[in-house]
């Protein structure tokens, strides 16, 4: 039951930012259903095209997110390990919270929650954010099933090491790269930060978006490197994703002018990530 009003709180608050958005509307609420659900198809669709039809700067920044993972990917042993032993001082409700709200079935029992209040109160803003929220993930969450599968990396919990590497093995012990948690979680933090302008307000939505991430880390279940890729595909996807409903629906979120930046730090002693908005 807890779990359950976790999730319409989530919900909840995300109706009321955005209730000034209502409209009148005499379009009827089957015809409105049909619109999203071809949106949902064609955006994911239109995420999967867009390295296609990249630029130069496009693969810079994909260059610039391969070369950091690779390099976190070269402490992941150590990093791991510390994260791992730091495991019983983090509460357990965090820790809980983390492993709750990345599992598959409870994140998109969250999203169509917010897409069926749109849908039942006409609201054009949270009918978008819904189909915003489906779309990214399913378009996301396929990506990272394909690429655990491709890729076989052994979890840090088989105790193999972090440069075991058996492709198509059917054993979830060898599908760790990327985390499907943080993916799921982050890709609904960055479209639900969509939302609201204050930067604080998104960097609050964005911390509890990469719990789910670190939980994993925390149980042994992926390394660091894991879920820093996990976070980079939540983020291409939902970009591409809400340009794709640019086109699609009157309510936009990318009118603003300063967009946000996600920059990898390196240093001696020091390994982080900077966000800018």
């Amino acid at each position: 039951m807890k779990k359950v009003i976790i999730l319409l709180g989530i919900t909840f608050c995300i109706s009321l930012k955005a209730q000034d958005s209502v409209k009148d509307s005499t379009e009827t609420r089957w015809n409105m259903l049909k619109y999203d659900v071809g949106s949902i198809f064609t955006g994911v669709g239109y995420s999967y095209a867009r390295p296609f039809h990249w630029k130069g700067d496009q693969w810079a920044q994909f260059g610039a997110v391969v070369a950091g993972t690779g390099l976190i990917y070269l402490v992941d042993d150590e990093t791991s390990r510390f994260i791992r032993n730091n495991r019983e001082g983090i509460p357990r409700v965090i820790r809980d919270y983390g492993e709750f709200y990345g599992s598959p079935s409870n994140n998109y029992l969250a999203t169509s929650g917010v897409y069926a209040v749109g849908l039942i109160t006409k609201n054009e803003k949270l009918r978008r954010t819904g189909v915003l929220l489906i779309s990214s993930a399913t378009s996301a969450g396929l990506l990272q099933q394909v690429l655990k599968s491709v890729v076989g990396r052994a979890r840090p919990l088989a105790d193999l090491g972090k440069d075991t590497f058996d492709p198509f093995n059917s054993s979830r012990n060898f599908h760790s790269f990327p985390s499907g948690h943080a993916l799921l979680a982050f890709t609904n933090a960055y479209a639900i930060g969509k939302q609201f302008k204050n930067p604080w307000v998104k960097a609050g939505i964005y911390t509890l978006g990469a719990i789910p991430g670190i939980s994993r880390v925390w149980d042994g279940q992926h390394y660091l490197s894991d879920m820093v890729f996990a976070f980079a595909i939540s983020i291409a996807t939902v970009e591409s994703i809400d340009r794709y409903l640019d086109k699609r629906y009157d309510e936009k979120y990318n009118d603003q002018t300063k967009m946000v930046s996600w920059n990898l730090n390196f240093g001696p002693g020091q390994l982080g990530v900077t966000v800018n908005f």
